[in-house]
């Protein structure tokens, strides 16, 4: 079977770990026609805007995106590129995958969480402003939603159950934001009871933090609002050894995007330097999205053996011994051939 979706490459390292993702997925065997479409700065050399209608387009008609790290343009156009995307394709659910791999120094083996954040509501959803004309004011609303809450926490436990997991976990702040964060909770253990086969309990933002520092073997799914979710993501990531090894996925009732969740790195842009591990699994997820979950698991066995062995790995992984995009690459191909 062959498939056409939409290739953003992004800015800065985009385009070398893009292409490197696309290299191993065509060396799975799996045969995709690219739409390549901008978006970030290299649009707005083109089409004087971040987020042309073009890539729109191809989005909404192919209905699954790879993508690299965009650069916001700072002063002007969006407040944030992603946000945008989000909004547009209706990409309430962002996951976030938090795995160890033999190989990378952490501070704990054997990590596997997923985390489950709301993408549309609450302090990201936009509604911001100054209160009086000095500016020595502002306020942020933060929107949340039972809609919102049901859809991200419903998909957060189907996905539990699709998975095999044991366990969720949903993460508030209820005992303070008794109206928003109290909706969070109460639609939570609402939605819980209706997964018996699932262990269900909650925490408080600040105690879940210092919990999963402690011990992250206690959670496997967490699901928790918009801003919560922007910070436990990023520290999860911390403890599976760094955004180079995150990916991750923006999903909505028609659409899907996925990318690597880091930044665009533009001081080591076309220097062969830039790990493309995280957008290499994010193709993981897009593959086994899809279906085909032989070629998804044979990429996720070879990036893992790569890293295993420490031969061919870039500086992220180890400063004192590494390779580049290309050779850490070539040598996943290699591992698929076996």
């Amino acid at each position: 079977m062959s498939y056409e979706f939409t290739l953003i490459q992004g800015d800065g390292i985009g385009p070398d770990i893009t292409d490197a993702a696309v290299k191993v997925i065509e060396h799975a065997g799996v045969k995709i026609t690219w739409d390549m479409q901008p978006a970030g700065l290299s649009a707005i050399e083109k089409y004087k805007d971040p987020l042309p209608q073009e890539t729109l387009d191809s989005i909404a008609r192919t209905k699954i995106a790879l993508k690299g790290p965009l650069t916001t343009p700072v002063g002007k156009g969006f407040r944030s590129i992603n946000v945008a995307l989000r909004k547009e394709f209706d990409l309430y659910a962002n996951v976030r995958p938090a795995k160890t791999y033999p190989g990378i120094k952490t501070l704990y083996d054997h990590i596997d969480l997923i985390i489950f954040r709301e993408n549309l509501e609450e302090f990201y959803s936009g509604i911001e402003h100054y209160i009086d004309s000095s500016r020595s004011a502002a306020e942020t609303i933060g929107i949340v939603t039972r809609r919102g809450c049901e859809r991200i926490l419903r998909y957060a436990f189907d996905q539990a159950m699709k998975k095999g997991r044991k366990k969720v976990t949903a993460v508030h702040k209820a005992n303070i934001l008794k109206y928003t964060s109290g909706l969070f909770l109460d639609v939570a253990r609402e939605i819980a009871k209706e997964y018996p086969d699932l262990e269900f309990n909650d925490k408080i933002i600040d105690n879940m933090a210092m919990q999963m520092v402690l011990n992250p073997y206690q959670f496997d799914v967490i699901v928790t609002t918009n801003l919560f979710g922007d910070i436990l993501s990023d520290l999860a990531s911390g403890l599976v050894g760094g955004l180079g090894m995150a990916p991750g996925a923006n999903l909505g009732p028609d659409v899907g995007i996925y990318e690597a969740v880091h930044g665009s790195a533009p001081d080591i842009a076309g220097k062969n330097l830039a790990n493309p591990a995280a957008i290499i699994l994010a193709s993981v997820m897009l593959l086994e999205h899809i279906g085909e979950i032989e070629a998804a698991q044979r990429i996720e066995r070879a990036v893992a053996s790569v890293i295993a062995e420490g031969k061919y790995v870039t500086k992220d992984i180890n400063p004192l011994n590494y390779v580049g995009t290309k050779e850490l690459t070539n040598a996943i191909l290699k591992k698929l051939d076996k």
